[in-house]
């Protein structure tokens, strides 16, 4: 079979993107999730533990990589995330492109969250951004336990904005509601089987 269609779906914190991931599987379109990755890479004998360990022992445990100690190594070390990333991106973009060589489909997601921070817009063949309206972006992410104002400005300070991600998308799917997100879901995936 010849390489399915890429989509490249991104979104900010708290904008349905998670949601959009789960409609599209629910449509029966094979996804690759970027977090579910690196949760594999690090846990007991993923591929990740022993270069995490090489850059830092402290931050592997008994079962893989403590991302408790991982973050307070990147929070006290200006340089730490740099070397991580160094390490881990290519491990995570390695099992993205064995995802898509395997896949035997005409289309697959690729859930990345921070798709255009890391470059990997460049690799796909439609970026969809889910995005929502600033309120409910932030009733939705406040909402989640144990978040805090100070934190959700942090995640935000790491991402791109909205309006940018929008700006340089394909297809902006809209989650105020589940209905309106599923239904431009089902018309993008009609609308590339139809081309």
């Amino acid at each position: 079979m010849s390489r399915p269609h890429v989509i490249g779906l991104t979104g900010s914190i708290g904008m349905g993107k998670s949601t959009a991931s789960r409609l599209f599987r629910e449509a029966g379109i094979l996804v690759w999730d970027a977090d579910a990755a690196v949760h594999a890479l690090y846990a007991r004998g993923g591929a990740a533990v022993e270069p995490v360990r090489e850059l830092h022992p402290q931050a592997v445990g008994l079962k893989g990589v403590d991302r408790n100690a991982l973050n307070d190594w990147i929070a006290g070390d200006p340089e730490a995330l740099a070397r991580l990333e160094s390490v881990v991106h290519p491990l995570v973009a390695a099992d993205r492109a064995a995802f898509i060589q395997r896949a035997d489909s005409d289309i697959v997601v690729l859930d990345i969250p921070l798709l255009f921070e890391i470059g990997a817009d460049s690799s796909v063949n439609t970026v969809v951004v889910v995005s929502a309206p600033a309120e409910i972006q932030r009733s939705r992410v406040l909402a989640r336990p144990g978040m805090t104002e100070e934190r959700f400005a942090s995640i935000l300070s790491k991402q791109l904005p909205d309006a940018e991600k929008r700006a340089r998308a394909d297809v902006v799917v809209p989650s105020v509601t589940i209905d309106e997100t599923r239904a431009h879901i089902d018309r993008l995936i009609r609308s590339l089987r139809d081309a």
